[in-house]
């Protein structure tokens, strides 16, 4: 058994749960064992009885009562399940400072949970939790198979900022697409409203009309950077909007679904050119958006290996789409 702690409530952990402050700081202690320190005033905040639900202020200080040795162990890197997760992170690590990290996810990684998931960006920041405790949070989210830029706040404050940026649309996100065929205008803008299918189309979004149940605006920017040919085209996609399977929904609307789309590219009797992978060639390339501190966060990522062969395949000169971008 330990001896009595007083602990203070940061700044980054106003407004939370005494629940779920307990969870963060003592992981190993049972919500039915803090239940019965709470009930007997074990434990107090400014020397106050309190319930699970009470929420906590800035400066308040807790009193932690002493703990069994398995209730007081600390959420430290040592204590991670799998030591995997922060070599794949690490390795996936574009930019990081105190506010944020910026990843270059892999495609075929999946950002949250779902059926059938075990793993999962979500899950492996556990391996990214600080000496407090804090595990970085998710901000926005991409397709399982769409590789690229992925922003995850490392503190409250930078999850509250950066996620009423995205919201508010301060963000302005550059994908590079290979199409099949080659869009005409060779740029413009897509604009419908989406709704998720039904039935057997549910795993997809589809083109809906204003006022039908689900549906939501979307917007998309285009311009053309390449092409080989009359059969495929590279160009860079601007999402005004951050609607589900957007882009991909939107460039199979046009006629030029986005090459290896399990789910949108629906083209009878069509092949792809040799060396070019069947995967989703759909590529979060780079974001700018205001950082938490000041000034911007303006990041890139590389050509993910299937797509970086194509590229090479189709004699395709990554300057291209820069300055296919500007036009955006």
């Amino acid at each position: 058994m330990g001896t009595v702690a007083t602990r203070k409530v940061d700044g980054e952990e106003a407004g939370m749960r005494v629940d779920r402050w307990f969870k963060l700081h003592y992981p190993g202690l049972g919500f039915g064992h803090l239940q019965k320190l709470l009930r007997s005033g074990q434990v107090r905040v400014d020397g106050a009885r309190v319930k699970t639900s009470t929420r906590l202020a800035i400066g308040q200080e807790v009193r932690v009562p002493p703990l069994a040795t398995g209730d007081a162990r600390p959420q430290t890197i040592a204590t991670i399940r799998d030591k995997r997760d922060a070599d794949v992170l690490n390795d996936a690590l574009l930019y990081e400072d105190s506010d944020v990290y910026v990843f270059n996810k892999p495609a075929g990684l999946a950002v949250q949970g779902g059926s059938g998931l075990n793993r999962h960006v979500d899950g492996m920041l556990e391996a990214f939790r600080d000496r407090k405790g804090r595990k970085p949070r998710l901000v926005h989210r991409l397709d399982r198979e769409t590789s690229g830029v992925l922003v995850v706040a490392r503190t409250r404050s930078a999850a509250a900022f950066l996620g009423k940026a995205f919201k508010d649309r301060d963000s302005r996100k550059y994908y590079w697409a290979v199409l099949k065929g080659v869009p005409k205008p060779s740029s413009g803008k897509i604009s419908t409203f989406l709704a998720r299918g039904e039935g057997e189309e549910a795993e997809r979004m589809l083109v809906a009309r204003h006022g039908d149940k689900g549906a939501d605006h979307a917007l998309t920017h285009y311009a053309l950077a390449d092409q080989a040919g009359s059969g495929l085209s590279w160009v860079v996609m601007r999402p005004v909007t951050g609607r589900t399977h957007q882009l991909r929904a939107h460039a199979a609307h046009i006629g030029h679904p986005i090459i290896g789309d399990p789910k949108y590219f629906d083209v009878e009797n069509w092949e792809l050119p040799g060396g070019i992978q069947n995967r989703l060639h759909l590529l979060a390339r780079r974001i700018i958006l205001p950082h938490p501190s000041g000034g911007t966060i303006d990041v890139t990522a590389p050509l993910p290996p299937h797509m970086a062969q194509s590229w090479a395949v189709l004699g395709f000169e990554e300057a291209s789409g820069e300055a296919a971008a500007e036009r955006l």
